[in-house]
């Protein structure tokens, strides 16, 4: 089983960029693939980004590509998500997730584990 933690999250002006991080506990975080989803108000849960257990291969939203870049470093049991060029419609609650297959998926129905959130907002 894998514990999952955000943190990163908070206010920043259009434009601006932020760091998420998604820190997890037990000893095979690094063969787990890795998602970023996002939730806005009234909306459905949304696909950001993905990493395979290794790093290399990765897999973006059309809606980020070019703006976001997912890592992780499994000697720190952590992913991250790094945020640039930032929108108000990227404003939700962001949430990491992990799933025991090597399968880069967007469908957070195929992801186990959750993190509780964190929030990110950005302003016009």
């Amino acid at each position: 089983q894998v514990q999952l933690v955000e943190s990163g999250g908070g206010l920043v002006q259009t434009g601006g960029s932020l760091r998420l991080a998604c820190a997890g506990s037990g000893r095979t975080f690094s063969t787990y693939t890795m998602g970023w989803f996002r939730q806005a108000p009234g909306k459905e849960r949304e696909f950001v980004a993905a990493i395979g257990w290794g790093g290399v291969l990765t897999y973006y939203a059309d809606s980020v590509k070019g703006r976001f870049t997912i890592s992780r470093d499994n000697a720190k049991n952590t992913v991250y998500l790094q945020m640039n060029s930032l929108k108000p419609e990227d404003t939700a609650v962001y949430y990491c997730a992990a799933d025991s297959s090597t399968y880069l998926s967007g469908n957070p129905n195929d992801y186990h584990y959750w993190g509780q959130g964190t929030q990110v907002t950005v302003s016009s």
